[in-house]
This record gives C-alpha cells, structure tokens and sequence, in this order.
C-alpha cells in the first residue's frame, strides 16, 4: 500500500517543479523584454556603439523589432525610439556624444538591419512657436545621419517619413523637456511679468575693478647723475614742489673738475678771439702772412669748440656755470616738474653714486586707472569709451575715458590690462586706491533684446523662458552685449516672441520640479 503510494505522488512532484520551472521562464523573458535602451526622449548616449552589428547590443535574449507593439515607439537596440509596420522597421536616435546633437536613423526589414542605402527618411519638426523644421539624411556607416544640429530644447512634434522597397511609411510622435503651462491667473498670482522680444539700442556696458595708479607720463625720477657727498636736503616726500625748485645740494668733485675745464676753456677761447683779430688786421694791412692769420683762425675755431663742449657737458647735467672759482663742487638738484615729492631717498652727510634715484616727483593732478579685463570681455572695449569711476573705500566717483587697451594677454591671469585717465585737481584719486569702474561703449541698434532679468541659468546655460499660449518652454540663449537693463540675444529667441521678464526664476523652479518628476 505505501509503495502504491509513493508511486502516486513521483509524477505529481515532477509535474509541479515543471510548472514553476516555466513560470520562472517567462517572468524571465518579460523582464528582458522590458528593459529599456535608451532614454525617455531618444538620446542614444548610452547606447552600443555604431559600428557595432545590429541586434547585437549586449544583450542576446533582446527582443526583434519586429515583435515590439505598434501602438507608439519603443526603445530600440541603439537606444533610440523604434517604428513598425509591415515588416519594416525605423528607429530614429538623436546623438550627441562628442559632437552636436544630430539625427541618426536605423533601418530594420523584420527584425534584421537594413543598409542605410536601401531607404530614404525625412525628419520634420513642429516646435512651439517656430516654423516646421525639415532634416533630410544622407547614408554612414550603418545609418542614415540627418544634415544639421537639432537644436535645444529637444521638445517638439516629430513627422518621419520613410520610402522603402517602393512604399511609404509614416510614423510620428511628440517629444516635451523644458516646459510648463501656466494660465494667466497664475501669472497674476505670482507676478509673473510678459514682455516681447524686439530691436533694442543698446550702449554696452562692462563693470571691472581697478587701481588707481601714478600717471607715468608725469611721474619723474629724480638722479644726481654726478657722484657727490650730501651737503643738504631742502624737500621731503610729500612736499608740493615747482619746477626748478632746489630739493638738495652735493658736493661733487666730480663737478669741479668739470666747471675748471669750462673755465680753461673760456680763457683760451678769449686768447684765441684775440689772437685771431690782430692776425686778421696784419693780414688786411699787407704786413703779416696769410698763413699766420689761417693759423691763427683754426686755434680760435678750435678754442670756440673746446669751451662750447664744456657748456654742453654742465647744461646735460643739470649743473650750473659759475665764472668763479668759488663753489666749483656745489651741485644743486633741481625739481624738473611741478608736482608732489611721492619719495624720497637721501639724507645729509651720503655718498651718492651718479646713477642713484635719490627723489620721485609726480603730478597728480592726473592719475592713471589700471583694469585687468578678461580676454572674453576685451571685444567689448575700445579706446575713448567712457568710464565712471566709483571708489571702494569712500563716496566719491569721477568721468574718465579709456586711453589704452593692452596688445598682450597675461599667461597666468588671462586678461589684458586697461587703462583709464582721471583728472585729479583735488588730489582726491590717490595711487593704490582700490575703484570700480563701469566701461560703456557706443550705443548700437541689436536685432533682438531681452530683459536682463529674464536671463536664468538652467543646465550650466543661458536661458530664456517664451511663451506660447498657455505653455512656457526653456530656450537656451547665446548672448551678446548689455547695457545692464538689456541684453542682445544673438541666437535662441526670435523678434516678437512673448518671454517671461520678471519673476522668471519661479518658472524655473516649476521646470525644475517637473524634470525631477519625470527624471529627465
């Protein structure tokens, strides 16, 4: 009895583990046929590489084109979204590793890759607000690549068009990112200002910081240019002085020597003048030769230029002559400019070498403003643009105007430097003086302007948020130059197109908000 038992219950056993031995099976193959590969919106930067064989993607129980519903697309083998009908297959990528983003369409006859030669596809796009966009496509490698970028945001309705084998295929669908409706109440109820994007006159406008520094074409150093001993010092820094003042005295023996030779030379000029007019006389009157009168003219020529050297040697030193022998060693310095003692490196009783720098006079009544501008910004600048100068430790601002733009652009900084000149008769601009300065151009006619309030930062870019009926959409922007109210938008935002002005980051957040729902 217990052997018919047993009997009994082997081929109930086997039956059962054969059972959930199948429903393991196909909970399996569900699984890996609903995997996906690519992302929600096409992107195919995840996908197997191009020139990898179709069908052959990694996974070897990945389902056949073919066997995918018809309702709407599905992820494909290159991560894209895939199309079937009648046995034949479209799978439509856009790309964008390493390069802009660009269509890129795969071709499938049941299940099996296609050449990209055996089909002809054309993409169009309907985005909010803009005229239909065409792509046509040209065969590469395994694929057919769409002429042109596909342009941010990737939201828009999508027509594909495919002639194959002498039929036609039409196949569509809509793809959203970066945006959001919202209604005129809530526009309201947040603040939310609407302004259109038209032509603009705008004066560019640049804000950098600076220092004030000395004017160098009016800053002077002061040398003895004579070796000497320091007798006295008249002027210490920041003494106002005028030109020609006496700032201090030297002894130079230097200098004696100098003024002996001019005074030996003087003397033999005189002898020679002399000498040279008796000559002449006896010569006119028959009673000399005419060779002791020639003679007697070369000496006086030559005495004439012995003592004019001498006077050019004192006059290039700044010293001058004396017809005495008293006070032969006395050098006196001398201010060369009006302006304020800004150093001073002297005291009485040194021994000074000729070369030594011993004052530095400066005049204040202009100083210099020092900008380093980014080499981005340098486009911006020109000389002669105006410059309001602000200061940073007190209240005070001048006009100035930008007298030169550096040639060069420094290799650790990466900026050139600028300057502005300031007139500065009350002293008030000092040298080391921290300042802000606002550059501002011309003013030009742009094409296309924009609050610069309505400017938001969203995925590390530009963007501007329009409006199309009761939807706004991210639209990233290339900028151009701003004034500080407007900004010119060079590409991204069309003339006549509404956009949010002000309180545009709450639609920000809401965009925000949304692709953290849809986790894109």
């Amino acid at each position: 009895m217990m052997e018919t038992i047993k009997n009994r219950k082997t081929p109930v056993a086997i039956a059962a583990v054969l059972a959930v031995g199948v429903l393991l099976g196909i909970a399996i193959l569900r699984t890996d046929r609903s995997r996906p590969a690519g992302d929600a919106h096409g992107h195919a930067e995840n996908a197997a590489p191009a020139d990898e064989p179709h069908g052959k993607t990694g996974s070897t129980d990945r389902a056949h084109p073919d066997e995918l519903p018809q309702a709407g697309p599905r992820s494909g083998p290159h991560g894209g979204k895939l199309f079937t009908q009648e046995g034949f297959g479209l799978e439509l990528t856009i790309f964008e590793t390493g390069v802009e983003p660009e269509f890129r369409v795969y071709l499938y006859r049941d299940g099996q890759p296609m050449a990209p030669t055996d089909a002809s596809v054309t993409v169009t796009l309907q985005r909010l607000g803009r005229a239909a966009e065409t792509f046509r496509f040209s065969p590469e490698k395994d694929y057919l690549k769409g002429a042109g970028v596909v342009a941010e945001p990737h939201s828009f309705e999508v027509a594909l068009h495919a002639r194959a084998a002498g039929k036609d295929y039409a196949f569509g669908f809509e793809q959203v990112e970066g945006r959001v409706p919202l209604s005129d109440a809530q526009l309201r109820q947040n603040g939310i200002e609407i302004a259109t994007a038209g032509p603009a006159r705008l004066a560019s406008s640049l804000q950098l910081l600076g220092e004030v520094k000395l004017n160098q074409d009016r800053s002077v150093l002061v040398t003895p240019r004579l070796a000497g001993r320091v007798e006295s010092v008249t002027a210490n820094a920041g003494d106002r002085v005028r030109r020609g003042q006496v700032l201090a005295v030297l002894s130079s023996q230097a200098l004696a020597d100098l003024r002996s030779e001019r005074l030996a030379a003087e003397k033999r000029l005189a002898q020679a003048r002399v000498s040279h007019e008796r000559e002449k006389r006896l010569w006119e009157d028959r009673i000399s030769a005419e060779q002791d009168y020639l003679q007697a003219r070369q000496a006086f020529e030559e005495a004439e230029i012995a003592a004019e050297s001498a006077r050019q040697k004192l006059a290039a030193l700044g010293a001058a002559a004396t017809t005495t022998t008293q006070g032969l060693t006395r050098l006196e310095i001398r201010a060369p400019i009006d302006g304020v003692v800004i150093e001073k490196k002297i005291s009485v009783g040194e021994a000074l070498k000729d070369d030594a720098p011993i004052f530095q006079v400066a005049d204040l009544s202009s100083v210099w403003v020092e900008l380093a501008v980014p080499a981005r910004d340098l486009g911006q600048l020109s000389s002669g643009a105006s410059a309001l100068v602000k200061a940073s430790a007190f209240e005070a601002q001048a006009q100035g105007r930008l007298s030169h733009v550096g040639a060069l652009i420094g290799e650790q900084s990466r900026s050139a430097v600028a300057r502005v000149v300031l007139a500065n008769p009350k002293g008030l601009w000092r040298p080391g003086l921290p300042v802000q300065v606002t550059l501002t151009g011309d003013e030009a006619q742009v094409p296309v302007a924009v609050r610069v309030e309505a400017v938001q930062t969203l995925n590390a870019r530009a963007t501007v948020f329009g409006r199309y009926g009761q939807q706004f959409e991210a639209r990233p922007v290339e900028l151009g130059r701003s004034d500080g109210r407007f900004v010119e938008v060079l590409k991204g935002l069309n003339a006549g197109e509404a956009y949010a002005a002000r309180n545009s980051f709450l639609i920000k957040a809401d965009i925000g908000k949304a692709g953290a729902e849809h986790d894109h």
